[in-house]
């Protein structure tokens, strides 16, 4: 470490606590990266999974509020358990997602885009420039209800308006025999919120904004986010992305991801909850790894979570247990937390705290880019004499090295 005063983080970032072996590499970038060279006041939460079930999910509710509070806040991955995972950690009920809890409390939009480094090509190789997702982090699946039908019977959808006046009955399926029955719901204002966020990051980014839903099928829902999109660019935004020279372009869905395949990149892709989640995976991988990309829900209420984008790396975890090194990729973690210091240097007008979280960046690509690398990305990056795999800690270490340098 380089002997110097620490730099003052000025105000409260929310650090939200993970699962697994995102949580210990959690520890590691916090004690090697940030600690010895920042004086940051942290407001904790964890929100490993038994935390969660020894305070029925409510820790989960309050990092959600403690991030509208202090405005910025930075999330390691959590487990969203399944019935396996039930067992496993011996859980009162099968918890909903934490992310989605967070993201419904916030109302917020995700944005993720790849951490690019020279020596890993895009798997598709006529991207030269990142793809960014702008996921709608509300509703469809993540709020959803399900029924298991049990036999054969009506499946309906009903809607009663407060007020009073005649309810709207829609029969969904008349089932001959069992089956499943599922539905999800959205809002004019998360939709027109979602717009809006997009608008806003891709006027602020300079690059051109796609739309994509499947409006020919989905009449109704699907597209309703196509018409309050194009009502939003019109009225706010037309004239504005004409002089800074970028676009606003609709297509649905399927031609969407054709297109992408074709392009060069360099464009914010907006797509509902459920597409977002995929297709923000498939970008990352594509990329280079999941846990090559940066993530972050921004709030039109002004709000920011910084997050690591990929799992908690269960089988990482169950290898650390046993005592044996893994090569685990910390970097998606360490962008989080920059993403996180660099929102707080800038609403703190503390410019010393985005610089060091700019240094740190460079540092992590520097890593990379000299072939010091961990397993997930010595199989994706160019051959090289140079390029060598290495335990997380060492990653780290070499990280250290090179912030030490640029500090």
């Amino acid at each position: 470490m380089v002997k110097q005063d620490k730099i003052k983080v000025k105000n409260t970032i929310v650090e939200i606590d993970g699962d697994e072996m995102t949580r210990v590499m959690w520890k590691m970038v916090k004690d090697q990266l940030l600690l010895p060279y920042l004086d940051m006041k942290l407001e904790y939460y964890d929100l490993g999974l038994k935390k969660r079930d020894e305070t029925d999910d409510q820790i989960t509710k309050d990092a959600a509020n403690a991030i509208k509070k202090h405005g910025v806040g930075v999330k390691c991955a959590t487990i969203t358990p399944n019935k396996a995972r039930v067992q496993e950690y011996s859980l009162k009920q099968e918890w909903k997602s934490p992310n989605g809890t967070i993201r419904a409390i916030l109302d917020g939009t995700l944005f993720r885009g790849p951490i690019m480094v020279k020596n890993i090509p895009p798997a598709v190789r006529n991207w030269n420039k990142p793809i960014i997702i702008g996921r709608h982090a509300y509703g469809d699946v993540y709020k959803n209800k399900e029924i298991r039908v049990p036999a054969p019977g009506k499946g309906e959808i009903t809607f009663t308006p407060q007020e009073g006046g005649q309810s709207i009955r829609l029969t969904v399926q008349d089932f001959k025999g069992p089956g499943v029955l599922q539905g999800i719901h959205n809002t004019d204002q998360s939709i027109s919120s979602f717009a809006k966020s997009c608008f806003t990051y891709a006027l602020d980014q300079k690059v051109d904004l796609w739309f994509s839903t499947k409006d020919t099928i989905s009449k109704t829902y699907d597209a309703l986010f196509r018409q309050i999109f194009e009502e939003e660019f019109k009225k706010n935004w037309e004239e504005k992305f004409k002089n800074a020279g970028i676009t606003y372009f609709f297509t649905l869905i399927d031609d969407a991801v054709a297109r992408i395949i074709k392009s060069e990149g360099g464009m914010l892709w907006a797509c509902k909850n459920y597409d977002g989640d995929v297709m923000s995976d498939m970008l990352g991988s594509a990329f280079g790894s999941l846990a090559m990309m940066t993530s972050v829900l921004v709030s039109p209420g002004g709000f920011f979570e910084y997050e690591a984008a990929h799992g908690t790396v269960q089988k990482h975890y169950y290898k650390y247990l046993k005592g044996e090194k893994t090569s685990s990729n910390p970097m998606a973690l360490i962008f989080a937390w920059t993403g996180a210091l660099k929102k707080r240097g800038e609403l703190d007008n503390t410019p010393d705290v985005v610089k060091f979280a700019e240094k740190l960046e460079k540092a992590a690509i520097k890593t990379v880019e000299s072939g010091i690398m961990t397993g997930d990305l010595l199989r994706v990056a160019r051959p090289n004499k140079k390029n060598k795999q290495v335990y997380t800690e060492d990653f780290i270490d070499a990280i250290v090295k090179n912030l030490n340098k640029k500090l």
